[in-house]
């Protein structure tokens, strides 16, 4: 069959509206699926039928935040993260164009428009305080783009920055509680719960005091095994200080660490993952099959070998940080659910165990330790991570002397005498 010369545009989507892409602009067509954005369609596609030149942008026509907001995304789609992306997904599309969609201009939207904005993210109570303030600065970063591409007025741009972030304890906002280290009494009883391979990210983790991004994105062929022969060193090739330090992070891993990491690098492509959801859930059916009381049936056999292929293609090469986060609170539910009532662990998260890490090597060794094993360029920073000096201060207060006893003493002996 001959291919069409002249194909309609596309219906796409993004997020839940609607666009067209045609001759260079974006056409907005209101929330995908529904009649109103098919209507807008079947109409522009007759347009663009009879005369392609109405579609064309006229000259000194404004640009509408829903092209600006929309051209943007297609702008950072391949050079930002995959989350960082849905960040500015989020607040286009559940609240820049649900309050300023259709045909709204961009130098109309002034700093109340933004506030107007950012009340609905605050009523929506999803993001703690602080989150909103960056997704406050996301948005005005869209329309600072769209001056750098002669789409907004300067001036339109320079009004939103007026816009304050919002102060702590501003009505209807909240903050999250500051993360917490989590002891080592509490992941040592987690980790008889834990698949093989959770355990040993948690107790690398724990070692190295690494980000948890640092574990579940470790490959083989980042562990260099040969330049020191007692250490390996694990560099990271994207780091998310990289570009202010202009330098890369290396993790020397010792006897104990290589230890953990040497059973999952064998027979192994340098691009794959050290730690993978494929061998934990493996280990996973192997403990249950070492408990199953009765024998496995050829039928049974079969089926459990078809399962098994369906579930390896379902299983991720590399955990992420939701699935690792997973992973440790399912290991959770199931101690709790083998303990009893007084013996329950409370709920933890690996990104706690960077913080147990610091605040151990700050009371062993000091502050500046702890900024190293860190890798922090500030001691400010490592502060936030570290929570040993409440823990000094509480050994001092156990051993406190007191310095007036003596002097106590001497009153009482002096007011016998007197009397």
């Amino acid at each position: 069959m001959p291919k069409l010369k002249n194909k309609p545009p596309k219906y796409a989507k993004l997020k839940n509206y609607a666009v067209v892409y045609l001759n260079g602009k974006i056409h907005y067509l209101g929330l995908y699926g529904s009649e109103e954005s098919k209507v807008a369609y079947a109409r522009l596609v007759a347009e663009s039928r009879v005369s392609p030149a109405l579609l064309l942008p006229k000259e000194g026509a404004s640009v509408t935040i829903s092209e600006l907001a929309v051209a943007f995304l297609d702008h950072i789609n391949t050079s930002l993260k995959p989350t960082s992306y849905n960040h500015y997904r989020t607040i286009v599309g559940d609240f820049l164009l649900k309050l300023y969609g259709g045909d709204i201009p961009v130098d109309d939207f002034k700093p109340s428009s933004l506030k107007l904005v950012r009340s609905e993210m605050i009523q929506s109570r999803r993001f703690c305080r602080r989150l909103i303030n960056v997704y406050t600065r996301h948005i005005i970063s869209i329309f600072t783009w769209g001056v750098e591409e002669e789409l907004v007025q300067p001036n339109t741009v320079l009004a939103l920055k007026a816009v304050k972030l919002l102060a702590m304890g501003h009505a209807g906002t909240f903050d999250n509680a500051e993360r917490e280290p989590v002891t080592d009494e509490l992941i040592r009883r987690t980790l008889p719960f834990m698949p093989v391979t959770l355990a040993a990210m948690v107790k690398l983790q724990r070692l190295t005091g690494c980000r948890p991004s640092e574990i579940f994105n470790m490959r083989v062929g980042e562990i260099d095994r040969t330049t020191d022969p007692n250490l390996w060193l694990y560099q990271r090739p994207q780091h998310k200080t990289e570009n202010k330090t202009k330098r890369k992070k290396v993790i020397p891993l010792g006897k104990i660490e290589q230890e953990l990491i040497s059973p999952y690098l064998v027979g192994k492509k340098p691009e794959q993952a050290v730690f993978s959801p494929r061998t934990a859930q493996e280990e996973r059916n192997a403990e249950k099959r070492a408990i199953r009381k009765t024998k496995v049936t050829p039928s049974q056999a079969v089926r459990d070998a078809a399962r098994t292929a369906t579930n390896f293609s379902r299983y991720r090469e590399f955990y992420d940080k939701n699935s690792y986060r997973q992973a440790v609170e399912y290991a959770i539910i199931k101690a709790n659910k083998n303990l009893p009532e007084g013996e329950q662990i409370p709920h933890w998260t690996p990104y706690q165990i960077r913080h147990t890490a610091a605040t151990a090597m700050e009371l062993e060794a000091g502050l500046d330790e702890a900024q190293a094993l860190l890798d922090h360029s500030s001691a400010d920073t490592t502060k936030r991570y570290t929570h040993g000096r409440l823990e000094k201060l509480k050994e001092l207060a156990r051993n406190r002397q007191n310095p007036f006893e003596d002097s106590t003493e001497k009153r009482e002996s002096a007011v016998q005498k007197a009397s």
